[in-house]
């Protein structure tokens, strides 16, 4: 079982070092310490254990470090910045593996390019070697991109000649929509699989800077405190510590403070259930600083992602999850007004940008999603997010005098707070981004909607009524399980992402798609495959058919 929980005094790979303003991520790897057994991560490849702690750097950046505004990504080892994912961790791979390992890499680097977005945390690629594959995939990630100028260090996306695959952590998209190198350089570029260096490589679009290795550290330094002179981050702040989530696993699933994930193996599905605060939710500044992790928007947050990973990685037969809520209306939207009031501090900032990933992981998850409001549901605010992730959402209808009805309550939360990966806030991508319900709807605001009125309104899918309930909900899972998981991955990653396009869609739409596709191809994983053969001394055989 792979868990995710890492600490920088555990690290076996990356070294975490802060000096005010600017904190480095070196990466030197350790490489008899794979996460599985059967390969080496030599020339500082990476695996999925080497990126859950990259992970992990990232959020102690965000929460613990509240001074940090830049941050330089470089390498522990001379010559050699990163050779990316290792090539014979992938060969050896299943391949659900592979695209979870490729998904969860994609979803670090977006998670990068979100943090300077949203929280004013810039990031250098301080590329002091030999960058190829995922490890130039890593630095386009990156804000600028410095590669040193020695003669032979070079940056590379050698996917397509070396392995008969593509890159699987946003390359493609990234250097035509971030960096705008013209297409038939890149398709040079990405055919040749020595790569490019020097000025030829500045020339080319594909890195900011070339600088002498004699001036190569100072460069890099002058150019992190000019960024972190423009970040809106703190200059003194107290951090907020991370703990180590509370988790208990059984036979049944993951249980955690507020979050619930029980697995059904028989019938193929889990139930992901997230309890509101409680009474006594922190609203004031100094409270919400007392609380800390604790505090119920960050540890629900906290503990969703972990659980998401969880089933992600660890329970590929489940394709369906249920997504239910309890606890009080009142009390989410007490902690919606408290992020709302505050979401110009840095913590509760980051709090929200902990959110936004966390729904995040949710939309790319190639899982079937379904919200079920029932009696005791707390399906507002910040928690209704969930059923708008969802690929359908089932509302009780029910009289009061038979029961309690559940609600659906708007808040500020819902408009904006938490962008998808298409980058549109889910009711605004529900609604085509029509202005006119939009404006309707924040008329709604903080008032409790019956399922008659969220239907109407177009906030649910189905009102069953009490006596179809479970009946409706047995036939939707069964009606599920029977069909191609494959076909529904593909269909739920089109309808979730419909409309205009960001650069993240296309990211995972490409990996979902092509890069799923090539993983199963002979052209790769054949016997005589390009991914298979890799390092042997023997040379691929293609099947030249186009197809």
């Amino acid at each position: 079982m792979i868990i995710f929980d890492r600490h920088p005094d555990n690290y076996c790979h990356w070294t975490l070092s802060v000096d005010g303003a600017i904190a480095t991520l070196a990466l030197a790897v350790d490489e008899d310490a794979g996460i599985v057994p059967g390969y080496q991560l030599k020339l500082n490849s990476y695996d999925l254990g080497v990126d859950i702690e990259l992970n992990d750097a990232l959020q102690r950046i965000r929460f613990e470090y509240p001074a940090v505004r830049t941050v330089i990504v470089t390498s522990g080892m001379e010559k050699m910045f990163c050779a990316g994912a290792n090539i014979y961790m992938l060969g050896t791979s299943s391949h659900g593996w592979k695209v979870n390992f490729c998904k969860f890499t994609n979803e670090t680097r977006n998670g990068m390019e979100d943090s300077s977005r949203h929280s004013g945390i810039k990031f250098i690629a301080a590329c002091n070697g030999t960058t190829a594959g995922g490890g130039y995939e890593l630095a386009l990630a990156c804000d600028e991109i410095f590669l040193i100028d020695d003669r032979s260090s070079a940056v590379s996306l050698p996917e397509v000649p070396l392995l008969g695959v593509l890159p699987g952590t946003g390359g493609l998209t990234r250097l035509t929509d971030k960096r705008k190198v013209r297409h038939d350089l890149a398709d040079v570029f990405c055919t040749n699989p020595d790569g490019v260096r020097g000025r030829r490589a500045k020339e080319w679009g594909l890195v900011d800077e070339v600088v002498p290795r004699n001036s190569f550290n100072e460069k890099v330094m002058a150019r992190a405190q000019e960024l972190a002179a423009k970040s809106k981050r703190p200059e003194k702040a107290n951090g907020i510590t991370l703990p180590p989530l509370s988790r208990k696993i059984d036979d049944v699933g993951y249980h955690y403070r507020y979050v619930d994930a029980v697995i059904n193996t028989e019938e193929g599905y889990a139930t992901l259930t997230i309890a509101g605060p409680g009474d006594d939710i922190e609203i004031s500044l100094p409270d919400i600083y007392e609380a800390g992790a604790n505090w119920w928007p960050l540890s629900m947050a906290r503990e969703l992602d972990d659980a998401i990973l969880m089933l992600r990685t660890n329970n590929e037969d489940i394709g369906t999850l249920l997504l239910k809520t309890t606890g009080s209306i009142d009390n989410v939207l007490k902690a919606d007004a408290a992020l709302f009031e505050h979401q110009d501090n840095w913590f509760v900032c980051e709090v929200i940008g902990m959110l936004r990933r966390t729904l995040a992981r949710l939309d790319v998850s190639s899982r079937s999603l379904f919200a079920l409001m029932e009696e005791g549901s707390c399906f507002a605010g910040t928690l209704y997010e969930l059923a708008l992730a969802a690929d359908r959402i089932y509302m009780l209808d029910i009289a009061e005098e038979e029961g309690m009805p559940p609600h659906i309550t708007l808040s500020t939360q819902n408009f904006g707070a938490y962008e998808a990966v298409n980058g549109k806030s889910r009711l605004a991508h529900r609604f085509y981004e029509d202005d006119d319900v939009l404006d309707a709807l924040r008329q709604q605001m903080e008032i409790r909607l019956d399922a008659i009125e969220a239907e109407e309104k177009g906030l649910v899918t189905f009102i069953p009524d009490d006596i179809d309930w479970e009946e409706e909900i047995r036939l939707l899972i069964e009606e599920r399980n029977s069909l191609s998981p494959d076909a529904l991955s593909g269909l739920e990653a089109n309808l979730r992402f419909g409309g205009s396009e960001t650069p993240s869609t296309k990211i995972f739409g490409r990996l979902s798609a092509w890069q799923n596709w090539i993983f199963n191809r002979p052209n790769a994983v054949g016997e005589k495959g390009a991914l298979k053969l890799f390092g042997s001394g023997t040379k691929a055989e293609f099947d030249k058919r186009r197809v």
